[in-house]
């Protein structure tokens, strides 16, 4: 088989990686205002909600130190964060890195 032939019988390469993947928009539903925010590919959780009016102390912003800490009570979210542990991730998630790949609602 010729060099052509192989570029040619190539499976097609997907451009959707899982960095892409997990900057995909989702949205935050806030139950105390019965409204829902998006937060787009390009934006962080914590931005959306601090330009909501949600107080939350911003802290370093890269995950590290969790003064952002948010509890939630639905989604799946995608943990970036470096301080939260194992039992803190199932009800509480740095909106300073991390991501959805659901709603996340907050109460």
């Amino acid at each position: 088989m010729s060099r052509d032939d192989l570029m040619t019988h190539a499976a097609p390469q997907s451009k959707t990686t899982a960095h892409s993947t997990s900057l995909a928009a989702f949205e935050i539903y806030l139950v105390w205002s019965e409204r829902t925010l998006t937060v787009g590919s390009d934006q962080t959780a914590l931005k959306v909600l601090l330009d909501a009016g949600v107080p939350i102390e911003p802290g370093c912003q890269t995950g590290g130190c969790g003064m952002c800490m948010t509890a939630f009570i639905e989604g799946d979210i995608i943990h970036k964060d470096a301080c939260l542990s194992q039992i803190d991730r199932q009800r509480y998630f740095c909106p300073c890195v991390s991501r959805a790949k659901s709603r996340i609602v907050i109460a």
